[in-house]
């Protein structure tokens, strides 16, 4: 199907141009750089890893060694650094992935059921690792309220 513009006549107000064939850059780069601004503004809303707030407690220890994390959920779930770990095979899984550790920090949410962080230690116990319980220090603006 052909379109004429020039009513018929003949005549064209473009004489020897041909067809006006330009890609418009200023929308797409509008909506390159909206784009940019939110997904800095939600870069630092975004969290990876799981959710576990861990108890707050008045004395802490800074500690700069790399062990093994088992994170404790809320719901109950555990995980060895972010994969999903069944009780009974804990021990073993942190001698196969970590054959030099003797200790491990394990991270449990602070609403978890106690009994779950215990059946975790004891295991953790029997495997010969040394537990180290990771918590967060008291805001001393939250103690004076």
């Amino acid at each position: 199907m052909a379109f004429s513009f020039d009513g018929g006549l003949g005549r064209s107000r473009f004489r020897g141009t041909g067809s006006l064939a330009e890609i418009n850059i200023i929308p797409l780069v509008d909506v390159v750089l909206v784009l940019l601004v939110i997904f800095m503004l939600t870069a630092h809303v975004m969290e990876f890893g799981m959710e576990v707030e861990v108890p707050k407690v008045r004395q802490t220890r800074d500690t700069a060694e790399e062990l093994p994390v088992i994170t404790v959920t809320k719901n109950g779930m555990l995980y060895l650094n972010d994969q999903a770990v069944n009780i009974n095979e804990l021990g073993k899984q942190v001698r196969a992935k970590f054959q030099s550790a003797d200790a491990v920090y394990v991270r449990a949410d602070k609403d978890t059921i106690w009994d779950v962080i215990a059946q975790v230690v004891s295991e953790l116990n029997e495997a010969k690792f040394k537990v180290n319980m990771v918590t967060q220090p008291v805001d001393e603006a939250e103690r004076k309220r």
